[in-house]
């Protein structure tokens, strides 16, 4: 069997250049993937691909190397690996053919008789072009790429009648410019200078070559970054579709357990967004465990008529306790079940259990109770509610219930702690004014972010997800900026999105760059057009 047919599992040993993309780490190739999952080693600038090792298994081992790392000892530890059997992937920037510094690693795997395959990346070239809004080859003849480090005289270049993209650049884009023009390329010659390409701190200048030195002159470009020239840079107004995203670049703190937090920051990425993950409220059993092991046992035996779920942690504690005595859904036949809201709803039907009761109106205890049913003894059996809570809620449902004749079983469900607070350059960072904006799910949220880290800075956004959060808010002085219009993370996600967007449209309009709410602050660097 030959060589190329053979599995990375079957090899004795085996290495994998890969191509890691221009940046965006969701465009790894599928072959990409693949291989990091099997890696027994993953060779990479950590600094730069770290986020790819979520493909990678738990007991992986890491060898971290800086850009600038010798190539005769990476080759070495690298063919090591693959001589002692080991599977190794060698994550390489955009595509390891293309203007790649590893071939020589790629050599030196050929001479030492190491097998390896080489995967190609989606090199920045086009990708970069594509993010920017930059057509790579609309309808011109040629599309040339060049690395300016290899180019002595541009005036081969010069001639290109297409799109000419240059890598590594920037720090010479102007006498580029410069050798551009005097090699006979008119001075109108549209520009576009972009860097950090396919991340949420891509920038792009839009000049012609006669003026890149003044437009380039304040706004901080450093590699990597890519030049192009040609008439395509034109068409960036109206297919940009990156860079104008409602929240590109906003840098936003999403204070809740970290379970929570998941769904809600994969919305914010959606919208540009770079979501920081803080939690302020530690989830854990009860103290004492016994009611809810009375409760579990009376759902099981018909005790009760309906079980009222205000909160996903709620669902959450019923269903472990239900897996530790061996129960699943099916425990629920004949019960009515209640949730307050979407997101609890949600896990309700994501344990197999679909609520009969959910708030039409405002999704509250309140909204709960106006489509609660009165107690009436002659359709219902059973006049008893179980209601698994959190140790510090509201007494606001049991009082209603109540009221309209039902008994309640009040149980402690789960308890509610105030998280350790965060690393020294978050808290910094939330006093500081370096994020864009807050999400407040709860009051509990706001108590505990402000206790663990402090008050946001006063040119941070403040979204609150309904009228009890944005009083807790206003309790502690914060200036409530946006609220959503149902109180729902997705619609607070949502509500912060459409503020971006009218932020952003309104600085447009005014003829202005448009800036991140952290770039309004002093001493923040701005970047001109």
């Amino acid at each position: 069997m030959s060589s190329a047919n053979r599995s990375p599992q079957a090899r004795s040993g085996f290495v994998a250049f890969v191509g890691a993309g221009p940046g965006d780490e969701n465009l790894l190739t599928l072959r990409g993937a693949d291989l990091l999952g099997r890696a027994d080693v993953v060779v990479l600038d950590q600094a730069a691909y770290g986020s790819l090792l979520r493909h990678c298994r738990a007991d992986v081992e890491v060898m971290d190397i800086s850009p600038d790392a010798a190539e005769n000892s990476v080759s070495l530890r690298t063919i090591q690996h693959a001589k002692a059997g080991r599977t190794v992937v060698r994550l390489c920037q955009g595509d390891p053919s293309f203007f790649s510094s590893v071939a020589d690693e790629v050599a030196a795997c050929a001479k030492a008789d190491v097998e390896f395959e080489i995967v190609p990346g989606v090199p920045p070239a086009t990708a970069v072009l594509t993010y920017a809004g930059i057509p790579s080859a609309p309808g011109v003849p040629e599309f040339r790429v060049v690395d300016a480090t290899q180019v002595d005289d541009w005036a081969p270049h010069a001639a290109c009648t297409g799109t000419l993209v240059i890598y590594n650049g920037v720090t010479e884009a102007v006498p580029i410019g410069k050798a551009l023009i005097a090699a006979g390329k008119p001075d109108s010659t549209p520009v576009a200078v972009t860097s950090d390409g396919t991340t949420t701190e891509q920038y792009t200048v839009v000049s012609s070559l006669g003026r890149l030195g003044p437009d380039l002159k304040h706004a901080g470009m450093t590699e990597p970054a890519l030049i192009v020239v040609g008439d395509a840079v034109t068409a960036r107004e109206k297919l940009s579709w990156f860079e104008t995203k409602s929240l590109f670049g906003w840098r936003v703190l999403v204070p809740r357990t970290k379970e929570q937090a998941e769904g809600l920051s994969d919305q914010l990425r959606s919208y540009g967004a770079v979501p920081e993950e803080v939690p302020t409220i530690s989830v854990e059993p009860p103290r004492t465990p016994q009611q809810m092991d009375r409760a579990i046992k009376g759902l099981v035996t018909g005790r009760y008529e309906w079980v009222a779920f205000t909160s996903a942690n709620a669902v959450k504690a019923v269903r472990e306790k239900f897996e530790e005595y061996g129960l699943d859904a099916r425990a629920f036949a004949g019960l009515k079940v209640a949730a307050v809201g979407e997101a609890t709803a949600q896990s309700l039907v994501d344990f197999g259990v679909k609520p009969d009761l959910m708030p039409t109106g405002e999704q509250s205890s309140e909204g709960l109770l106006a489509e609660w049913p009165p107690y009436d003894s002659m359709l219902d059996p059973i006049n008893r509610v179980l209601l698994p809570r959190a140790d510090i809620a509201t007494e606001t449902l049991v009082a209603g219930l109540t009221e309209l004749g039902w008994e309640c079983d009040d149980v402690t469900a789960y308890r509610t702690v105030r998280a350790a607070p965060p690393p020294a350059p978050i808290r910094e960072a939330i006093k500081g004014g370096g994020f864009d904006a807050v999400l407040f799910t709860s009051s509990s949220t706001v108590r505990n972010l402000v206790g663990i880290a402090g008050k946001p800075h006063n040119v941070t956004v403040i979204a609150v997800i309904g009228p009890q959060t944005a009083k807790t808010a206003e309790e502690f002085g914060l200036r409530v900026d946006v609220m959503a219009d149902k109180p729902s993370a997705s619609a607070l996600a949502a509500a912060l999105a459409d503020y971006g967007a009218k932020q952003r449209h309104a600085a447009i309009s005014a003829g202005e760059v448009p800036r991140r709410p952290s770039q309004t602050r002093r001493g923040a660097r701005r970047r001109v057009k």
